[in-house]
């Protein structure tokens, strides 16, 4: 076997033995991004991560979905949404937008109990008359990482073991201790945000950062959140046990039954609106994805309102072959610069089409309810062939004189973002992985805290010294109260099997 001399064994390497010699950053325009296509050994490991498993989702198994709609105010705050943005389902007041909501937890698998410790996703589909829109995210307005190289290691470390096939909480905060700006998240999920006790009655959020685009090509930056009607409701690990043991497809069973019986829950889409710039006031980055943007500079200005109305006819082929991708906008809609929005917008279309198939968009579930003309044929299942009405069916291609598709006018000015700077692998300038999560632990009430710091307990008291050693030190950066409290939680709790260097944490979640 060929060596070099200086790469150990335990050298990463990519599929074809390159050594890797980041694993934490792809190559971006400057540490902000934009991102390149050229990310050879982002794409080989993010198109690998998107096929492990078959035909369950890697990731969101286990979901429940519904039908609705969406109601526009014609309105952002007080202002004509035309001022921001030219996407035409906002525009009129009272204009409804058909919709298809799926909701999930995300590490368990498609049989799982919905009591279990996990952020649940958030993703709408609006059927608009400019074709679908997707809005992607989860229920915790935050994520773990920033970085869309590190997404298949966070999900493979809160999967089960390789060898074992249980899920291992050493594993996971093994990971955590050493990704500090997955602290915001973490803070989070132990506590009892972690399990939202049913889908009614939980947030959701688009998490990335977007933007909005006006008729003259001018555009914003934006956050979406959606706020329930219905109170807002958690569970405690005492209660979510209590409930799992005569119940574990409560959530599931709320939504439709709640549906059945006429009490259609509803959502309040709200958006933050911040200029589009790098705003060097703030002492985090707008386009971080671990970071919340502070409603006292950035308040919530509601859009529209959602009701769910009409639960699925048949399970498979409506939630299971839902197809969602951050990537799927429509105009007056756009990206930011945010690296992992752009690593998520790649990998989600690329997952549908490799579980669901080349043609998942031909799903009745997943089509627009609109015209559909294209120049692609062909592929595993496809069901018809998108000719537009009097096309020449011989011609496949554009441009040609022979009949064949043309390119639609253009009604409103592009967006054109400057881009400039060094291709580089570097972390983002402020990163700041610790002030939001301090600033979560204060705003938690007294009996949200306690649970916090006995779910983190319960689980870091498995894992080895070093890795408790690590998170206690994170824990203070964020508060000296979060990790003296933690520290001292392990000192009572700690077991006296517990070695340095050895020891495995109960199945966290």
């Amino acid at each position: 076997m060929l060596s070099d001399k200086n790469e150990q064994e335990q050298t990463l390497t990519n599929r074809q033995g390159h050594p890797v010699t980041d694993n934490q950053s792809i190559r971006s325009v400057g540490n902000r991004g934009p991102t390149v296509l050229e990310n050879y050994d982002f794409l080989e490991k993010i198109t690998h991560f998107d096929r492990e498993r078959i035909p369950e989702r890697v990731v969101h198994a286990r979901g429940a979905g519904a039908h609705g709609y969406f109601e526009a105010y014609g309105t952002v705050g007080e202002e004509p949404i035309a001022k921001y943005t030219r996407a035409k389902l906002f525009q009129e007041k009272g204009k409804q937008t058909p919709v298809f909501v799926r909701f999930s937890s995300v590490i368990h698998g498609g049989h799982s109990p919905e009591t279990l410790r996990d952020p649940r996703g958030f993703a709408v589909k609006f059927y608009t008359e400019d074709g679908n829109w997707d809005l992607v995210g989860n229920n915790l307005k935050v994520f773990f990482i920033r970085d869309p190289l590190k997404f298949p290691d966070l999900v493979h470390a809160f999967k089960p073991d390789p060898v074992t096939n249980r899920q291992d909480g050493e594993r996971i905060f093994d990971f955590i201790s050493n990704t500090p700006e997955a602290m915001h998240m973490i803070t989070f999920l132990f506590s009892p945000w972690g399990i939202p006790a049913n889908y009614r009655q939980m947030q959701g959020s688009g998490v990335n950062t977007y933007k909005w685009v006006n008729e003259e090509g001018e555009a914003v930056l934006i956050k979406y959140h959606w706020e329930p009607k219905q109170e807002i409701k958690n569970l405690t690990a005492k209660e979510a046990e209590e409930m799992q043991a005569t119940n574990f497809n409560h959530a599931t069973e709320d939504l439709y039954e709640s549906i059945e019986r006429g009490e259609f829950p509803e959502w309040e889409l709200c958006v933050q609106i911040m200029s589009d710039d790098a705003h060097p006031e703030l002492d985090f980055d707008p386009l971080d994805p671990t970071k919340l943007w502070p409603t006292e500079q950035f308040p919530f200005l509601p859009v529209g309102r959602m009701v769910l109305n009409k639960n699925p006819q048949n399970y498979f082929a409506e939630v299971e072959q839902a197809a969602f991708g951050t990537g799927v906008l429509v105009d007056g809609l756009d990206f930011s610069d945010d690296k992992l929005l752009q690593g998520r917008t790649f990998s989600y279309s690329d997952t549908q089409r490799y579980r669901v198939g080349a043609n998942y968009l031909q799903l009745p579930i997943n089509a627009p309810l609109k015209h559909v003309a294209t120049n692609q044929r062909d592929g595993q299942m496809t069901m018809h062939v998108d000719l537009a009405e009097g096309q020449n069916p011989h011609v496949n291609y554009e441009p040609s004189s022979l009949g064949g598709l043309d390119e639609a006018p253009k009604e409103a000015k592009d967006h054109t973002p400057h881009v400039e700077g060094n291709v580089v692998r570097e972390k983002i300038e402020r990163e700041n992985n610790f002030k939001q999560a301090g600033e979560r632990y204060h705003i938690l009430e007294d009996w949200e805290r306690e649970d916090l710091i006995a779910n983190l307990v319960e689980q870091l008291s498995g894992c080895q010294l070093s890795i408790q050693s690590r998170m206690i030190e994170l824990f203070k950066q964020c508060d000296e109260d979060y990790g003296k409290r933690v520290e001292m939680g392990l000192q009572n709790h700690r077991m006296p099997g517990v070695k340095e260097a050895e020891g495995h944490a109960a199945n966290p979640y």
